[in-house]
């Protein structure tokens, strides 16, 4: 299970002058070249660009939104020691008719305690219980097909009302 961190940086909001630059799309074209080669060089990979809102304060009670624009990066967390990739062999509780669901293969740190996962979670370490449980696995199961008896889930109320109905009717 390979693990990474992200890191976001405001992007540039004015071009950065160099030689041969002239116009204000190239100098701006530069403060992103500038940015990408500095975060490349701490071992950043670049990842995207993202137009984002941000609520901030105005005057003693007001708020306005502004839209930022920053740039994702991440990088490659190192492996840590006491870390091995086992294949799970614990598979999701099946609710009903519904097929049981293998895990794939997670990374479980040595002398781990009681751990939780949610239910599902490919990366979920062997042993970890599966939060919320069953449910989680009914519902992925679930076909959207809806129950077409007519009597299923009435109430005695309704179930009343219909008897009086049919009996009105004869």
């Amino acid at each position: 299970m390979q693990a990474f961190e992200y890191k976001v940086v405001p992007a540039p909001h004015k071009g950065t002058k160099a030689k041969g630059v002239k116009t204000p799309e190239g100098r701006f074209a530069n403060s992103i070249e500038i940015t990408l080669n500095q975060m490349a060089a701490e071992g950043w990979d670049y990842q995207r660009a993202e137009l984002l809102p941000s609520d901030e304060r105005s005057g003693l009670t007001g708020s306005t939104t502004h839209w930022r624009n920053v740039l994702v990066f991440r990088r490659a967390l190192p492996v840590a020691a006491g870390v091995t990739e086992q294949p799970l062999a614990a598979s999701l509780a099946p609710a009903g008719n519904a097929p049981a669901v293998e895990a794939p293969v997670a990374a479980v740190p040595a002398g781990a305690g009681v751990l939780t996962a949610t239910a599902g979670d490919p990366e979920a370490p062997e042993g970890a219980t599966p939060v919320p449980g069953q449910g989680a696995a009914s519902m992925r199961a679930d076909d959207g097909v809806e129950e077409l008896s007519p009597v299923s889930g009435m109430t005695a109320a309704l179930k009343a009302r219909a008897k009086l109905h049919s009996a009105d009717d004869d």
